[in-house]
Protein backbone atom coordinates (compact mmCIF):
# COMPACT_ATOMS: atom_id res chain seq x y z
CA UNK A 1 0.00 0.00 0.00
CA UNK A 2 2.49 2.18 0.87
CA UNK A 3 4.93 1.77 -2.21
CA UNK A 4 1.50 2.71 -4.24
CA UNK A 5 1.08 5.76 -1.99
CA UNK A 6 4.40 6.72 -3.09
CA UNK A 7 3.93 6.56 -7.04
CA UNK A 8 0.83 8.72 -6.53
CA UNK A 9 2.94 11.15 -4.72
CA UNK A 10 6.06 11.45 -6.89
CA UNK A 11 3.92 11.88 -9.80
CA UNK A 12 2.21 14.70 -8.83
CA UNK A 13 4.45 17.63 -9.17
CA UNK A 14 5.62 19.71 -6.47
CA UNK A 15 8.12 22.25 -6.22
CA UNK A 16 8.66 24.65 -3.12
CA UNK A 17 6.19 26.97 -3.98
CA UNK A 18 3.94 24.71 -5.72
CA UNK A 19 2.45 22.58 -3.52
CA UNK A 20 -1.30 22.88 -3.06
CA UNK A 21 -2.41 20.18 -5.91
CA UNK A 22 -0.56 17.49 -3.68
CA UNK A 23 -2.07 19.11 -0.68
CA UNK A 24 -5.37 19.03 -2.04
CA UNK A 25 -4.87 15.31 -3.27
CA UNK A 26 -3.90 14.17 0.21
CA UNK A 27 -7.04 16.15 1.71
CA UNK A 28 -9.23 14.36 -0.86
CA UNK A 29 -8.07 10.84 0.86
CA UNK A 30 -8.97 11.89 4.04
CA UNK A 31 -12.12 14.07 3.90
CA UNK A 32 -14.11 10.78 4.68
CA UNK A 33 -11.93 9.91 7.38
CA UNK A 34 -12.22 10.96 11.03
CA UNK A 35 -9.52 13.37 11.60
CA UNK A 36 -9.32 17.37 11.41
CA UNK A 37 -8.31 18.94 8.96
CA UNK A 38 -6.41 21.98 8.63
CA UNK A 39 -4.47 24.21 6.52
CA UNK A 40 -2.02 26.76 7.55
CA UNK A 41 -1.30 30.58 6.34
CA UNK A 42 1.48 29.34 4.09
CA UNK A 43 -0.38 26.21 3.13
CA UNK A 44 1.07 23.24 5.20
CA UNK A 45 -2.02 20.69 5.77
CA UNK A 46 -2.22 19.81 9.63
CA UNK A 47 -4.45 15.96 10.28
CA UNK A 48 -5.03 15.36 13.48
CA UNK A 49 -6.91 13.05 16.30
CA UNK A 50 -6.79 15.78 18.63
CA UNK A 51 -7.83 19.38 18.69
CA UNK A 52 -4.65 20.49 20.73
CA UNK A 53 -2.44 17.32 19.54
CA UNK A 54 0.60 16.77 21.44
CA UNK A 55 2.83 14.53 19.40
CA UNK A 56 3.51 15.67 15.91
CA UNK A 57 4.91 13.59 12.89
CA UNK A 58 6.24 15.72 10.14
CA UNK A 59 6.85 15.07 6.92
CA UNK A 60 7.55 17.27 3.39
CA UNK A 61 5.84 17.14 0.07
CA UNK A 62 7.84 19.87 -1.22
CA UNK A 63 10.45 18.95 -3.86
CA UNK A 64 13.05 20.28 -5.41
CA UNK A 65 12.80 21.93 -8.86
CA UNK A 66 13.12 24.85 -10.71
CA UNK A 67 12.18 28.15 -12.58
CA UNK A 68 12.11 29.62 -15.51
CA UNK A 69 14.88 32.78 -15.11
CA UNK A 70 16.02 34.15 -18.47
CA UNK A 71 15.31 33.57 -22.53
CA UNK A 72 18.45 32.95 -24.26
CA UNK A 73 18.44 34.33 -27.83
CA UNK A 74 18.23 30.92 -29.40
CA UNK A 75 14.99 29.76 -27.79
CA UNK A 76 16.21 27.74 -25.00
CA UNK A 77 16.10 28.47 -21.31
CA UNK A 78 18.04 29.16 -18.41
CA UNK A 79 16.73 27.83 -15.01
CA UNK A 80 16.84 28.53 -11.03
CA UNK A 81 17.23 26.17 -8.83
CA UNK A 82 14.47 25.49 -6.11
CA UNK A 83 16.27 23.98 -3.51
CA UNK A 84 19.93 22.16 -3.64
CA UNK A 85 20.60 19.68 -6.65
CA UNK A 86 23.43 18.52 -8.25
CA UNK A 87 22.87 20.09 -11.89
CA UNK A 88 24.92 16.63 -13.03
CA UNK A 89 22.33 14.19 -11.75
CA UNK A 90 19.57 15.96 -13.37
CA UNK A 91 20.96 16.06 -16.66
CA UNK A 92 19.66 14.57 -19.57
CA UNK A 93 16.24 14.50 -17.43
CA UNK A 94 12.83 15.58 -19.13
CA UNK A 95 11.01 18.20 -18.00
CA UNK A 96 7.18 20.32 -17.76
CA UNK A 97 7.12 23.94 -17.88
CA UNK A 98 4.13 25.33 -16.15
CA UNK A 99 3.01 28.53 -18.03
CA UNK A 100 0.55 30.87 -16.46
CA UNK A 101 -2.34 30.35 -17.99
CA UNK A 102 -1.90 26.74 -16.99
CA UNK A 103 -0.19 25.86 -20.30
CA UNK A 104 2.48 22.92 -20.13
CA UNK A 105 5.13 22.37 -22.51
CA UNK A 106 7.88 19.79 -22.19
CA UNK A 107 11.27 19.99 -22.80
CA UNK A 108 14.60 18.62 -21.37
CA UNK A 109 17.48 19.86 -19.08
CA UNK A 110 20.51 20.09 -20.99
CA UNK A 111 24.09 21.37 -20.90
CA UNK A 112 24.87 23.92 -22.93
CA UNK A 113 25.89 22.70 -27.09
CA UNK A 114 25.38 18.86 -26.05
CA UNK A 115 25.91 17.89 -29.50
CA UNK A 116 29.19 15.25 -29.14
CA UNK A 117 29.80 15.51 -32.78
CA UNK A 118 30.46 19.13 -32.41
CA UNK A 119 31.73 20.10 -29.04
CA UNK A 120 34.50 17.45 -28.34
CA UNK A 121 34.98 18.69 -24.69
CA UNK A 122 31.16 17.99 -23.84
CA UNK A 123 32.41 15.40 -21.37
CA UNK A 124 34.58 18.07 -19.44
CA UNK A 125 32.35 20.83 -19.41
CA UNK A 126 31.66 22.39 -15.92
CA UNK A 127 28.13 21.65 -14.87
CA UNK A 128 27.03 24.68 -13.27
CA UNK A 129 24.02 26.07 -13.80
CA UNK A 130 24.94 29.04 -15.58
CA UNK A 131 26.11 26.54 -18.22
CA UNK A 132 23.19 24.77 -18.77
CA UNK A 133 19.55 25.02 -20.30
CA UNK A 134 16.08 24.06 -21.20
CA UNK A 135 15.68 22.94 -24.68
CA UNK A 136 11.97 23.50 -25.63
CA UNK A 137 9.73 21.02 -27.53
CA UNK A 138 8.69 23.47 -29.27
CA UNK A 139 9.12 25.23 -32.97
CA UNK A 140 11.42 28.13 -31.48
CA UNK A 141 14.94 29.31 -31.98
CA UNK A 142 14.84 32.58 -30.87
CA UNK A 143 13.80 34.47 -27.33
CA UNK A 144 11.17 36.31 -28.86
CA UNK A 145 9.76 33.08 -30.50
CA UNK A 146 9.90 31.05 -27.27
CA UNK A 147 8.41 33.86 -24.90
CA UNK A 148 5.50 34.25 -27.93
CA UNK A 149 4.29 30.59 -26.43
CA UNK A 150 3.04 32.06 -23.60
CA UNK A 151 6.30 31.09 -21.54
CA UNK A 152 7.63 33.61 -18.56
CA UNK A 153 10.48 34.22 -15.97
CA UNK A 154 9.47 32.90 -12.87
CA UNK A 155 7.48 29.58 -14.59
CA UNK A 156 7.59 26.66 -12.67
CA UNK A 157 9.43 23.55 -13.78
CA UNK A 158 8.93 20.37 -12.79
CA UNK A 159 11.63 17.54 -13.38
CA UNK A 160 9.95 14.05 -14.43
CA UNK A 161 10.14 11.46 -11.68
CA UNK A 162 10.82 7.79 -13.16
CA UNK A 163 8.91 5.92 -10.03
CA UNK A 164 10.31 1.79 -10.43
CA UNK A 165 9.22 -0.72 -8.30
CA UNK A 166 11.25 -3.67 -8.87
CA UNK A 167 10.39 -7.27 -8.44
CA UNK A 168 13.48 -7.20 -5.78
CA UNK A 169 12.10 -4.45 -3.32
CA UNK A 170 13.79 -1.40 -4.47
CA UNK A 171 11.68 1.63 -5.05
CA UNK A 172 13.43 3.91 -7.67
CA UNK A 173 12.60 7.30 -7.97
CA UNK A 174 12.81 11.32 -7.87
CA UNK A 175 11.91 12.84 -4.30
CA UNK A 176 11.30 10.04 -2.25
CA UNK A 177 12.93 12.75 -0.09
CA UNK A 178 10.08 13.04 1.30
CA UNK A 179 7.53 11.87 -0.44
CA UNK A 180 8.35 8.06 0.87
CA UNK A 181 8.04 9.14 4.49
CA UNK A 182 4.62 11.39 3.30
CA UNK A 183 3.42 8.24 1.94
CA UNK A 184 4.38 6.48 5.45
CA UNK A 185 2.60 8.86 6.75
CA UNK A 186 -0.61 8.90 4.49
CA UNK A 187 -0.72 4.82 4.87
CA UNK A 188 -0.71 5.29 8.75
CA UNK A 189 -3.80 7.66 8.79
CA UNK A 190 -5.77 5.70 6.21
CA UNK A 191 -5.25 2.26 7.71
CA UNK A 192 -4.47 2.60 11.10
CA UNK A 193 -6.86 4.56 11.88
CA UNK A 194 -8.07 2.37 15.09
CA UNK A 195 -4.27 1.88 16.14
CA UNK A 196 -3.99 5.45 16.51
CA UNK A 197 -6.94 7.18 17.13
CA UNK A 198 -6.96 7.30 21.08
CA UNK A 199 -3.58 8.95 21.03
CA UNK A 200 -3.10 12.69 20.68
CA UNK A 201 -1.10 13.06 17.77
CA UNK A 202 -1.31 15.47 14.91
CA UNK A 203 0.44 14.64 11.03
CA UNK A 204 2.27 18.10 9.84
CA UNK A 205 1.93 17.67 5.85
CA UNK A 206 5.34 20.55 5.50
CA UNK A 207 5.31 22.54 2.47
CA UNK A 208 8.51 24.46 1.98
CA UNK A 209 11.17 22.03 3.59
CA UNK A 210 13.97 22.27 0.93
CA UNK A 211 14.22 26.15 0.89
CA UNK A 212 14.65 25.61 4.89
CA UNK A 213 11.37 27.08 6.65
CA UNK A 214 8.59 24.53 6.24
CA UNK A 215 8.71 23.49 10.32
CA UNK A 216 9.18 27.49 11.23
CA UNK A 217 5.55 27.75 11.38
CA UNK A 218 2.14 26.15 11.63
CA UNK A 219 3.29 23.01 13.95
CA UNK A 220 0.01 23.52 17.06
CA UNK A 221 1.14 25.48 19.89
CA UNK A 222 -0.42 22.08 21.84
CA UNK A 223 3.27 20.41 20.22
CA UNK A 224 6.20 19.14 22.82
CA UNK A 225 7.06 16.47 21.12
CA UNK A 226 7.86 16.98 17.43
CA UNK A 227 9.01 13.45 15.65
CA UNK A 228 10.22 14.12 11.85
CA UNK A 229 9.97 11.53 9.02
CA UNK A 230 12.15 12.55 6.60
CA UNK A 231 15.05 10.50 4.25
CA UNK A 232 17.74 8.40 6.09
CA UNK A 233 21.21 9.33 4.62
CA UNK A 234 22.79 6.51 2.38
CA UNK A 235 26.33 6.92 1.28
CA UNK A 236 30.17 6.93 1.95
CA UNK A 237 30.60 8.13 5.89
CA UNK A 238 27.60 7.05 7.09
CA UNK A 239 26.07 3.78 8.18
CA UNK A 240 22.05 4.03 6.76
CA UNK A 241 21.13 1.25 4.25
CA UNK A 242 18.17 1.16 2.35
CA UNK A 243 16.63 -1.63 4.14
CA UNK A 244 16.95 -0.10 7.44
CA UNK A 245 15.33 2.78 9.18
CA UNK A 246 17.97 5.55 10.32
CA UNK A 247 17.59 7.34 13.86
CA UNK A 248 19.83 10.84 13.05
CA UNK A 249 21.95 11.12 16.09
CA UNK A 250 23.26 14.84 14.70
CA UNK A 251 22.81 16.85 11.37
CA UNK A 252 24.66 19.94 10.25
CA UNK A 253 22.32 22.33 12.59
CA UNK A 254 23.05 20.04 15.45
CA UNK A 255 22.11 17.39 18.12
CA UNK A 256 18.38 16.12 18.18
CA UNK A 257 16.43 15.30 21.57
CA UNK A 258 18.92 12.46 23.09
CA UNK A 259 16.28 10.72 25.37
CA UNK A 260 14.05 10.81 21.91
CA UNK A 261 16.75 9.60 20.57
CA UNK A 262 17.38 6.56 23.16
CA UNK A 263 13.28 6.03 23.04
CA UNK A 264 13.03 5.51 19.14
CA UNK A 265 16.51 2.80 19.25
CA UNK A 266 14.63 1.09 22.23
CA UNK A 267 11.65 0.95 19.96
CA UNK A 268 13.17 -0.33 17.04
CA UNK A 269 15.11 -3.19 19.39
CA UNK A 270 11.56 -4.14 21.06
CA UNK A 271 9.85 -4.06 17.90
CA UNK A 272 12.89 -6.28 15.73
CA UNK A 273 13.13 -3.40 13.03
CA UNK A 274 16.42 -2.94 11.42
CA UNK A 275 17.52 0.18 12.30
CA UNK A 276 20.65 2.05 12.24
CA UNK A 277 21.68 5.51 14.40
CA UNK A 278 23.76 7.59 12.11
CA UNK A 279 25.21 11.29 11.68
CA UNK A 280 23.68 12.91 8.71
CA UNK A 281 26.86 15.93 7.83
CA UNK A 282 25.10 18.10 4.65
CA UNK A 283 21.22 17.90 6.15
CA UNK A 284 18.50 20.00 7.61
CA UNK A 285 14.81 19.10 8.21
CA UNK A 286 11.82 20.65 9.60
CA UNK A 287 13.53 19.91 13.21
CA UNK A 288 15.94 21.94 13.12
CA UNK A 289 13.41 25.04 11.12
CA UNK A 290 11.29 24.59 13.93
CA UNK A 291 13.76 24.78 16.66
CA UNK A 292 15.22 28.07 15.11
CA UNK A 293 11.70 29.83 15.37
CA UNK A 294 12.05 29.60 18.75
CA UNK A 295 9.76 26.09 19.41
CA UNK A 296 10.28 24.53 22.55
CA UNK A 297 9.78 20.85 21.37
CA UNK A 298 11.67 17.40 22.02
CA UNK A 299 12.59 16.73 18.06
CA UNK A 300 13.42 13.46 16.59
CA UNK A 301 14.59 12.49 13.17
CA UNK A 302 13.73 9.20 11.78
CA UNK A 303 13.28 7.77 7.72
CA UNK A 304 13.95 4.47 5.15
CA UNK A 305 17.49 4.73 3.97
CA UNK A 306 17.71 6.67 0.51
CA UNK A 307 20.80 6.26 -1.85
CA UNK A 308 21.56 8.92 -4.35
CA UNK A 309 20.09 11.90 -2.23
CA UNK A 310 18.48 15.21 -4.13
CA UNK A 311 19.68 12.57 -7.04
CA UNK A 312 18.52 9.63 -8.73
CA UNK A 313 17.12 8.22 -5.46
CA UNK A 314 16.35 4.50 -3.79
CA UNK A 315 15.00 3.25 -1.20
CA UNK A 316 13.83 -0.40 -0.07
CA UNK A 317 10.23 -1.59 0.70
CA UNK A 318 12.06 -3.08 4.20
CA UNK A 319 13.22 0.51 5.14
CA UNK A 320 9.94 1.92 4.32
CA UNK A 321 8.30 -0.51 6.70
CA UNK A 322 10.63 -0.38 9.10
CA UNK A 323 10.31 3.00 9.62
CA UNK A 324 6.22 3.12 8.98
CA UNK A 325 6.50 0.40 11.97
CA UNK A 326 8.71 2.48 14.39
CA UNK A 327 6.47 5.81 13.80
CA UNK A 328 3.82 3.76 14.74
CA UNK A 329 5.31 2.32 17.68
CA UNK A 330 6.43 5.56 18.97
CA UNK A 331 2.85 7.31 18.74
CA UNK A 332 1.55 4.10 21.19
CA UNK A 333 4.82 4.65 23.30
CA UNK A 334 5.21 8.21 23.78
CA UNK A 335 1.40 8.84 24.39
CA UNK A 336 0.62 6.70 27.15
CA UNK A 337 -0.14 9.76 29.20
CA UNK A 338 -1.67 11.95 26.19
CA UNK A 339 -4.74 9.90 24.82
CA UNK A 340 -7.50 11.53 23.17
CA UNK A 341 -10.24 12.89 25.68
CA UNK A 342 -13.45 10.23 24.98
Amino acid sequence: MTVELIRTLVEISSPSGYTKNILDHIEGLLSKEKYLCQRTNKGALLISLSEEPEVIISGHVDTLGAMVKYFNDDGTLEITQIGGWPPNSFEGEHVSILTQKDQIFRGTFLINNPAAHVNREVSKSERKMEKMHIRVDALTSTKKETQKLGIEIGDFVFFDPRFEYTDTGFVKSRFLDDKACAAIMLDILLNHHDEIKNYSVGFFFSNYEEVGHGGAAGIPKSAKILLVADMGVVGEKVEGRETAVSICAKDSGGPYDYEMRRELVRLARKNGLPYQVDIFPYYGSDGGAALAAGRDLQVGLIGPGVSSSHGVERTHIDGIQAAKNLILAYIKESNKTATVSK
